[in-house]
Parts: structure tokens; sequence; C-alpha cells
């Protein structure tokens, strides 16, 4: 778990050759269980390209993309986008057979980290996070996470980059949800004046926080800067509940950083942000806060 988004560092790199940069898709990291979906894919490509009678350099030609990409994607190295199928597709004349596996891929075009952390907040019915260093990754927008994740070093490549935004956003599917689960955040009031981005990009991402903050099953609360005797102090913190009664926590405060399940240790996270959520802005007051934010930016 990472409300961050700390592990979306991508495989991407560039193939050398001029404007190899600019061809779609990601390498595979062949230590990731999804690498065989991902060869599995490149075995169907060339299966359908034999039997069309195709060379490599021919099929690259009619779909418009490097021979370096096709012999990549043929062999299960290289994630392709989701155009890249459909052309394939087409040009094969697969019926469908490869561009089905646009959902696939696009679940392994993500790192590791980030599909755990979204399968367990696909299952959850209750999430409860306090972010103290940055707004929530479930609450950026797209321009907001670019500017952030600009910022680290060593810097990302422009691909990279690009990879852990797309990831970053695709987690926000979670408020598409029906029924959604009831999420619960805290956001430190240091985070909302922090102009990430620039004026623009930060007016945006107030809107944002307006807009999900109405929603029925979303409460946002604003932890005030005066507030310096909370139990958050330490970092991040999140639980998140399933429907069959089990829960999941996380803090950067406590038990080495590492997700736990085990209930004691659970119950010990809920206490910390049950303090911290009684602490901050009721919600209302917050979006009140939040409002007048928006106005001075």
């Amino acid at each position: 778990m990472d409300g961050g988004d700390g592990g979306e560092r991508g495989q991407q790199r560039t193939d050398g050759a001029a404007g190899a940069a600019d061809e779609p898709g990601w390498d595979v990291d062949p230590d990731d269980e999804i690498a065989s979906v991902v060869e599995a894919l490149g075995r169907q490509q060339k299966r359908w390209r034999e039997k069309r009678g195709l060379s490599v350099v021919e099929f690259a030609e009619a779909v418009g993309y490097g021979e370096d990409l096709v012999r990549k994607v043929e062999r299960g190295a290289r994630i392709p986008r989701p155009e890249y199928l459909d052309k394939a597709d087409e040009v094969l004349g697969a019926g469908g057979f490869i561009s089905a596996m646009k959902e696939e891929m696009a679940k392994a075009r993500y790192p590791k980290k980030v599909r755990e952390l979204a399968k367990l907040e696909e299952r959850a019915v209750e999430l409860s996070l306090y972010s103290n260093h940055n707004v929530h990754g479930l609450l950026q927008t797209e321009e907001f996470a670019r500017a952030l994740l600009g910022t680290w070093r060593p810097a990302l490549s422009q691909g990279d980059l690009e990879r852990a935004v797309a990831a970053r956003m695709a987690r926000q599917s979670i408020f598409d949800r029906s029924p959604g689960p009831e999420l619960s955040f805290v956001l430190e009031e240091v985070t909302l004046r922090r102009p990430v981005g620039g004026t623009m990009v930060m007016r945006q991402q107030l809107e944002r926080l307006l807009e999900v903050g109405k929603l029925r099953n979303v409460e946002i609360q604003v932890m005030p800067m005066a507030r310096w005797d909370h139990p958050g102090t330490a970092g991040l913190i999140e639980v998140l509940k399933f429907g069959d009664g089990t829960a999941v926590g996380r803090s950067e405060g406590a038990f080495a950083s590492r997700p736990v399940f085990n209930l004691r240790q659970v119950r010990i996270l809920e206490l910390r942000y049950g303090i911290i959520r009684a602490q901050a802005l009721p919600p209302g007051e917050s979006l009140a806060f939040i409002e007048r934010m928006l106005g001075e930016t």
C-alpha cells in the first residue's frame, strides 16, 4: 500500500535509434508474473502473422510501427499500447482476438506494486486515508500528479513519468464503482498551500477536491497546521476494510511501513486515524476552507 504511489517507476527505455523513444509500449520485467500474459499475446500475434504469410518487416510496415517493436512484442518483451493492438488486429484479420487483449495489457503496463495496490482498493468497502506530505494520489488531477512526480530525483524519463501518471489516474476508477466504497480522507493544510505545478494546476486541484468532496460516499477533512499534537506526524496512514470483515493497514510511522493484516495492528492504525479525524476540521468546514483557498489562489 502506498498512497503516494512510491513504487511507480516504470521500465520503459529507449532503443537507441532515432525515433525509437516514440515506440509505443513498455518493457516487461521478466520477474513479474504478468510477463506470461505478455508472452501469450506475443505468441498469438506471431501465429496470426505467419498465418497471413507476412514477415516481421512486412507486418511492421503494414501496422506503421518499427520492426524492433514488433519483434519485442512477439517475444513478450514489450507491452504494447491499445492503438497498436487495434492496428495489429485489423492488419492480421484476427477478428478481435488480438484487440481483445487490451484490458490485460492495460493491467500489465503498470508496475506490480501499483497493480497490487489497485486490487486492494478495488476490493475495499471502506478506505481511511491520511496523507501528510501531498494531496493523496486518489485525489490528484492528472496535471498535479505529473508536476508532483516530476519533482522526483533522480528524474524520471518522459516515458516513465507518463507511465506513473497513467497508473495513478487508473486507480481513480474507484470513484466509478457502484455501489461505491466509503472513503475518508484527511489532508494536511500545508498540502493545499504548496503550489505544485503553479497557480493554474493548483486551482484545478482544489476544484477537484471540491468536486470529489461533494460525493455522498466521500468525506474530505483538512488538518489545520495549528494542530501539531496529532498522531500522524510520523507520516501516511491507510486502513482498508473489506466485505468479508478483514482489513489491511499501513503507516509510515509503524510496523516498518509494511502492510499489516493482523487485527491488533490494524486496530492500532484505526485508533491513530480516529484521533486524526477527530482533530481535523469537519467535512463541511473543510470544503469551505478549500473554497476560501481557491478564492485566494
